[in-house]
């Protein structure tokens, strides 16, 4: 078949001597000995970038954004740390992508490790792009006829309004936000406010899950990418309205 970007960054960051691919939060790394040397994100938060966030040497990440900017880009949460983000469907040469992997395998490999690396991997450019859709699965039909619908539900409620976080469509009531549609796992998820009482009750149903970070909160999951029970997607809506509305909006909800 065809390779796209995604096999091309398996087969380059695979090819270093005890190189694995960890999911996290979503998110593959790629470590060696536990420990992280890159991480492969596809529109992280809406940002629209195929792109590699590496470990790079102290001075590189300087260097190559102010001399290929077009290319190179001080990632989110590691750019502090000198991690160094490169753009992987700009037109930057497959050798280039594969010597900055290297270096940033080097950078946290055992020397051994590194001694047997070898000369930089010969890559082919990939065939295949990434589709609009694989980039940011929110255009694909089956996410635009739910995101449709469920702006309908909420926009029959009193003072709400659409906006996006972290690249993800929510709803607000006031200035609080009560609904969150999210990919989770590549999986369409609704997420609502219902309580913590509510969501052991809840996830008794395989399609829910409490999410990460919010969970605690009383936040819950709803997968929605198979068949849509909407009256039940309304009486969730309502019941993280209720939660989060102001006293007057839910006088006009009455």
């Amino acid at each position: 078949m065809p390779r796209n970007i995604s096999d091309a960054v398996r087969e380059v960051c695979l090819s270093f001597p005890e190189s694995v691919e960890v999911e996290t939060h979503s998110l593959p790394n790629f470590r060696v000995r536990g420990k992280i040397f890159a991480t492969y994100t596809i529109n992280h938060h809406g940002d629209g970038r195929v792109a590699l966030w590496l470990e790079a040497q102290s001075g590189a990440q300087n260097f190559y954004t102010e001399m290929e900017p077009e290319y190179y880009f001080v990632p989110p949460y590691v750019g502090p740390k000198g991690w160094l983000g490169v753009e992987l469907n700009k037109g930057l040469r497959w050798e280039s992508i594969a010597a900055r992997v290297r270096e940033a395998y080097a950078k946290v490999a055992p020397s051994e490790l590194i001694a047997s690396i070898g000369d930089t991997l010969r890559i082919k450019a990939p065939v295949k792009d990434l589709s609009p859709e694989q980039i940011n699965p929110f255009l694909q039909p089956k996410a635009q006829k739910v995101i449709k619908k469920l702006a309908e539900i909420c926009a029959a409620l009193p003072e709400t309004s659409a906006a996006t976080q972290f690249g993800n469509p929510v709803w607000k009531a006031g200035k609080k936000t009560f609904v969150c549609s999210h990919y989770y796992h590549q999986r369409l998820n609704l997420q609502v406010w219902v309580g913590t009482e509510q969501q052991s009750f809840l996830t008794m149903d395989e399609r829910y899950r409490i999410p990460y970070y919010v969970g605690h909160r009383g936040w819950i999951d709803l997968d929605v990418t198979g068949e849509v029970n909407w009256q039940e997607i309304e009486n969730l809506v309502l019941t993280s309205y209720r939660h989060f509305a102001l006293q007057r909006m839910l006088k006009l909800l009455a």
